[in-house]
């Protein structure tokens, strides 16, 4: 009698997918014949877990199982003693495991849709805040002009492949399974070369130098990737061709820092400035600026002009720019310069309420009281 799907699993009827993957994995490494060499009945035990899973896997089959049993069950074998299980399912099922259970069995001879390529793009500040359409320079391959990518010498064509009669596969087995793969001979092509075009040497493909045009929408930033679809390698026997990835790369600006949306500039105003009070001009993106400095300003002290940033790259709604103001110690003084400070320091430590360093005697008074 015909052992229940269900129990070879040991799942209950109502599993849900992910439970009938997680206990054909679990089985399927338990009983593999690599790992139970000799052991006939690990093997008789990995072909009833591979039927099972053939089945249960497959919501019409599984349908048809539990309402007809084994009687009416449908194929899931080419043959006798076969089961068919899909190489793609098994890699989901197995993930990193794969290769090291059914890897040289598996593994596709070529894919026929093109390789993705990679290059990068120099922005300046002033481009990223107004979006902009940037040049891009690469060297990538292309279906070769004098064979149109058959890779035989003009003239001849490409010979059907013996090994697999032109079908790009051919059907193996191992023990119990019966897999699909490409043909190891034309690597999935149907044809082989006998006579290799020079130009591309029987490749099929030639390198070009191309320019293109991306378009880069305001706001990005460094280390950010655009794409320009199908502007990769060309895809073999019909398949869609790779894309574009370009990478953006933000130049350093002599003014400002970004900070998200926000951009940061430091700038450096005199002792009488932040004394007395100023009105300074500063640099934006959009041209100058002035900003009101007021009397008694400290050094480190933040002014923000609002939406002088940068757009947002979703949002579109531009961020602020902050004027970090930053006091400026005189290196090299005149004698004059040198009296006068001289003259105020003593005026200033004459200072009943301390108004003119209200931070430094902040500062004695917590000095004094931590000694005393």
């Amino acid at each position: 009698m015909q052992a229940d799907y269900y129990e070879v699993l040991g799942v209950s009827r109502d599993a849900r997918p992910d439970d009938l993957k997680k206990a054909f994995r679990k089985l399927a490494i338990q009983f593999h014949p690599d790992k139970n060499p000799g052991d006939a009945s690990a093997e008789e035990k990995f072909k009833q877990v591979n039927e099972a899973y053939a089945v249960l896997s497959d919501p019409d089959k599984r349908a048809h199982y539990d309402r007809f049993g084994h009687a009416q069950a449908p194929p899931v074998g080419p043959g006798p003693g076969g089961v068919y299980v899909n190489p793609e399912d098994l890699q989901d099922v197995f993930g990193d495991l794969f290769d090291e259970l059914f890897g040289s069995w598996f593994r596709r001879g070529g894919t026929h849709h093109g390789r993705d390529i990679h290059t990068t793009v120099s922005l300046t500040l002033e481009q990223v805040a107004g979006g902009v359409e940037a040049p891009v320079r690469v060297r990538r391959p292309r279906t070769c002009p004098a064979c149109a990518g058959s890779g035989a010498r003009p003239g001849t064509k490409p010979e059907r492949c013996a090994t697999c009669d032109g079908l790009g596969q051919v059907r193996v087995r191992r023990g119990f399974l019966s897999l699909v793969q490409p043909c190891p001979h034309c690597f999935g092509r149907g044809t082989v070369v006998r006579d290799a075009d020079p130009r591309c040497r029987g490749t099929g493909l030639v390198e070009e130098e191309a320019t293109l045009t991306i378009r880069v929408p305001a706001g990005v930033d460094s280390g950010q990737k655009l794409r320009l679809e199908g502007e990769g390698e060309p895809g073999r026997q019909g398949g869609m061709n790779g894309d574009l990835y370009v990478e953006v790369r933000v130049e350093k600006h002599p003014f400002f820092e970004r900070d998200g949306s926000d951009l940061v500039c430091e700038v450096p105003i005199s002792f009488p400035q932040a004394a007395l009070g100023a009105q300074l001009e500063v640099p934006t993106l959009d041209g100058r600026a002035k900003v009101k400095v007021p009397p008694g300003t400290q050094s480190g002290t933040v002014m923000r002009l609002r939406g002088k940033g940068l757009p947002g790259l979703r949002a579109g709604a531009r961020g602020d720019q902050l004027v970090r103001l930053q006091i400026e110690t005189p290196t090299e003084l005149t004698a004059k310069q040198r009296e006068l400070l001289e003259a105020f320091e003593r005026e200033s430590d004459g200072h009943e309420a301390g108004g003119a360093h209200p931070q430094r005697k902040s500062f004695l008074d917590k000095l004094r009281d931590f000694f005393d």
